[in-house]
């Protein structure tokens, strides 16, 4: 009877030892919610007052296209990220806590990896966490992988 008990326990101790451990592995599937449309955007003056904003901004693609002329002059770069991508989050992450810190000349633009394979196309961006500048037309500028500063960011900028 013991030794029956003994193996019952055991038993339900494996199985629930390899369901925690089998489920924290399924979350490599798991798509967090990434904001498609507006990530945060640092405060800009009225448009009456400045033509410029005072701090350079983080916004969504649909965001810049709707308005691509107010960042003209600018540098432009866009940011390919995923919502999979555990990089792509942490450098997201850095950025909106450091808003404050991105230069007036400089507009970061997410882009959805995923959403976006004409611009991936155009760009020649083969993975994310990729940051293309471009220019005012939309000409490629530079292309490069990895930064997760605003520090780093502004260093790789043209």
């Amino acid at each position: 009877m013991k030794n029956s008990r003994m193996r019952a326990m055991t038993a339900i101790s494996v199985i629930g030892l390899s369901g925690l451990f089998l489920s924290s592995c399924a979350t490599a599937n798991v798509q967090e919610d990434v904001p498609t449309s507006s990530p945060v955007v640092t405060a800009t003056p009225d448009a009456a007052e400045v033509t410029q904003p005072s701090a350079g901004v983080f916004i969504s693609l649909a965001d810049y296209q709707a308005s691509a002329a107010d960042y003209s002059g600018t540098k432009v770069v866009y940011f390919f990220s995923a919502s999979w991508c555990s990089t792509c989050k942490f450098a997201r992450d850095n950025f909106e806590a450091s808003l404050n810190e991105i230069p007036a000349d400089l507009t970061l633009v997410l882009v959805d990896f995923d959403d976006s394979q004409d611009l991936r196309v155009t760009y020649g961006v083969t993975i994310q966490h990729t940051f293309v500048q471009i220019d005012d037309d939309g000409g490629l500028v530079k292309k490069w992988s990895g930064s997760t500063t605003i520090d780093d960011l502004v260093t790789q900028t043209a």
